[in-house]
């Protein structure tokens, strides 16, 4: 698995840890797959004050590219 050029940048300006996406993509708490071919993992990150981390990912290249990563706040507010 590899970071997109723009997964890597959110990586540095969110603050978020290879260790927390790693975490979301081995164990994820949901898995959801999508219509444009897109596969989103969530994971809640208790470190990061128990916040949801939702990390896109494209299954379909080789290897498979990490697209995007955030913390969701929309999942935050339903919890």
């Amino acid at each position: 698995m590899e970071f997109s050029e723009h997964a890597y940048q959110m990586l540095k300006e969110r603050d978020i840890r290879e260790d927390w996406v790693k975490l979301t993509l081995e164990e994820p708490e949901n898995e959801e797959w999508q219509n444009d071919g897109t596969v989103h993992y969530t994971k809640t990150i208790e470190e990061f004050g128990s916040r949801i981390l939702r990390v896109v990912v494209n299954p379909k290249t080789k290897p498979v590219k990490i697209i995007t990563l955030f913390f969701d706040r929309r999942l935050r507010r339903q919890k």
